[in-house]
């Protein structure tokens, strides 16, 4: 049985407020905003946050599957590698198995950083979704990572998986 709302080409998208491109966009505006003002205090942005819960799981990792993990291009990734590094919450350390690779590390100081940042962090992501209900939240969740999961492949920057783990 075919649903209407089962065709999104029938959608016309001739409004921008018809536009889930458009929506998303300005959905990404206004999460940094609010992230800013909540984790200012941090010095912080949301992609630097994210390498950093990345680290914070203890396992050391090259530039490439920081990016992975981050769905970040590797560049942007070494850019953010080098910021962190530079305030002392990440170090690069030699690999144990190949010589020519470094691999990244959250410091202590990273570490607790996170520690500190995360309820700032935390306010920011209630403070985004504040006025939807805990099913509406749960929905719209749900709704992001479909879209996100069924677009990955179409980005410059594949975000890694449960599906494309090696």
């Amino acid at each position: 049985m075919t649903r209407e709302d089962d065709h999104p080409g029938d959608i016309p998208y001739t409004d921008l407020w018809g536009r889930p491109g458009f929506l998303i966009r300005r959905l990404h505006q206004l999460h940094v905003a609010v992230f800013l003002e909540e984790c200012g205090d941090f010095d912080v942005t949301p992609v630097q946050y994210a390498v950093l819960s990345v680290l914070y799981r203890g396992k050391a990792l090259d530039q490439v599957s920081v990016a992975a993990e981050v769905g970040i291009d590797r560049n942007n990734a070494a850019d953010v590698l080098r910021r962190l590094e530079r305030r002392g919450f990440v170090e690069r350390i030699p690999s144990e198995t190949d010589r020519r690779a470094m691999l990244n590390a959250i410091t202590e100081a990273g570490c607790k950083f996170v520690e500190d940042a995360h309820g700032a962090m935390e306010r920011a992501q209630d403070r985004f979704t504040g006025s939807l209900g805990k099913r509406d939240r749960e929905r719209l969740m749900d709704l992001l990572q479909k879209v996100m999961l069924d677009n990955n492949d179409s980005g410059r920057a594949r975000l890694k998986t449960h599906d494309n783990e090696d």
